[in-house]
């Protein structure tokens, strides 16, 4: 991509809060082949894109000067020494096979003591979140044949990173699912911005991100904004990068104002630093 239409993809985000002034500058995610990490897999040149599944999830294929380059999202729950296979239907119906090595990644770990009353779930709240947890599955496997502009992000708000994604706690020695996102301290009621351009595919109030809104940035990428004050975009809403889409909050299971934000690829989250400027 040439640094014109780099500049061209943030035009947007000229008129957005200060700190959008902070994207990173390159145009692809760091590669990093560990568990919530990126693989890149070169697949040459030709005149169309091949298509590229991992499983049953179709995977982002985006050219990168003169050939095709895959970025296959990877698991948290991946095994590091275990080796994931992704197919490549290049045309005349040839079909290339890759295999993805799964290296080592320790991520943190916090052990905390707290009542039961506040880990258990009431059998109400138990069957709200396996409803609103089938929904966003189905939401988060969304595939648009259209490739994103850039896969470089902005900072979606201002604020130190108060919570690293892969962070894994242990709740009286129990262990929940690891920390699929990250999160930045920002005060109620900051605006909160696009990542990158895209189309909104869902908002909800949901019993433990709050109020949420994904959007679809294209190819299996989409972007997660949790724990909202407000929302301020609908679904089916086109959002340039920098515009805001809603407000810093504390809904859901919250204990503070603050933004949760996460980054899928092929149905997986990723490490949003990957996309971010460090």
């Amino acid at each position: 991509m040439s640094r014109r239409r780099f500049l061209l993809s943030l035009a947007p985000a000229l008129a957005a809060p200060a700190w959008v002034a902070r994207a990173w500058a390159a145009t692809l995610p760091r590669a990093s082949a560990v568990p919530g990490g990126v693989a890149r897999i070169g697949l040459g040149a030709s005149e169309q894109p091949p298509r590229v599944h991992l499983g049953g999830d179709r995977v982002l294929v985006m050219r990168d000067g003169d050939e095709w380059v895959a970025f296959v999202g990877i698991a948290l729950s991946a095994k590091p020494g275990s080796k994931l296979r992704v197919e490549a239907e290049q045309a005349g119906d040839r079909v290339e096979r890759f295999e993805i090595a799964v290296a080592p990644k320790k991520y943190a770990s916090q052990h905390l003591k707290v009542p039961p009353g506040q880990v258990d779930l009431s059998r109400e709240h138990l069957t709200r979140y396996e409803r609103e947890r089938v929904h966003l599955s189905e939401v988060l496997r969304t595939f648009t044949d259209s490739a994103p502009a850039t896969l470089a992000m902005l900072q979606p708000a201002p604020g130190e990173r108060s919570s690293s994604f892969g962070l894994r706690r242990y709740f009286n020695g129990q262990a929940r699912s690891p920390h699929n996102g990250m999160d930045f301290a920002a005060p109620a009621g900051t605006p909160v911005i696009a990542a990158n351009a895209g189309r909104v595919i869902d908002t909800g109030d949901y019993f433990f991100p709050g109020r949420t809104i994904v959007l679809d940035h294209g190819q299996g990428l989409l972007t997660l904004y949790a724990h909202l004050e407000a929302i301020d975009a609908a679904v089916a809403q086109v959002v340039s990068a920098g515009s805001v889409i809603g407000k810093v909050g504390a809904t859901g299971r919250s204990t503070a104002a603050h933004l949760h934000f996460s980054v899928y690829l092929n149905a997986v989250a990723v490490d949003p630093a990957l996309f971010l400027q460090d």
